[in-house]
Order: structure tokens, then sequence, then C-alpha cells
């Protein structure tokens, strides 16, 4: 189902001849919080937290950017504590 839909999306995007500046943006948004993550794991800064790197994470801190890292943590440790 998620690769027929990313067919279909890929698709959509050359059909319409969409601008390139926002797939650009939004790859850079996906590398930057995949960087913060990992740095925030591995630095040592906040004891105990580990976000993990999987599209969801990565998506929901890319979306929400600081507030994302923070919701993720609070949830792990609402769910989890």
């Amino acid at each position: 189902m998620l690769s027929v839909s990313s067919v279909l999306l890929v698709a959509i995007m050359l059909k319409h001849k969409a601008p390139k500046g926002w797939l650009t943006r939004f790859g850079v948004h996906l590398i930057v919080s995949a960087m913060a993550i990992y740095a925030l794991n591995y630095s040592g800064w906040v004891t105990g937290l580990y976000i993990p790197l999987n599209p969801a994470t990565i998506g929901a801190v890319s979306l929400l950017g600081l507030p994302g890292i923070a919701l993720i943590a609070c949830i792990q440790w609402t769910l989890l504590a």
C-alpha cells in the first residue's frame, strides 16, 4: 500500500511539474531533524533519554521542530515511566 501511494505521488509530481524548491527544503528539514535526534541521543545532554531514529520520529521533529523533540520525549516518558 505504501509503495503504491509513493509511486502515485511521484507520478502526480512529475505530471504537474511541481516546483522543486519545496522538495529540497523538505529534504533538508529531514536531514537536520535526523542529525538533531542523533546529537541528542549521543551527546549525553539528557541522561536516560533515547529517541529512536525512525521515520515517525524524524517526521514529527521535521514537522514540529524543537517542540517535536519535546513531544516525543514527553510521550516516551509518560508511556515508559
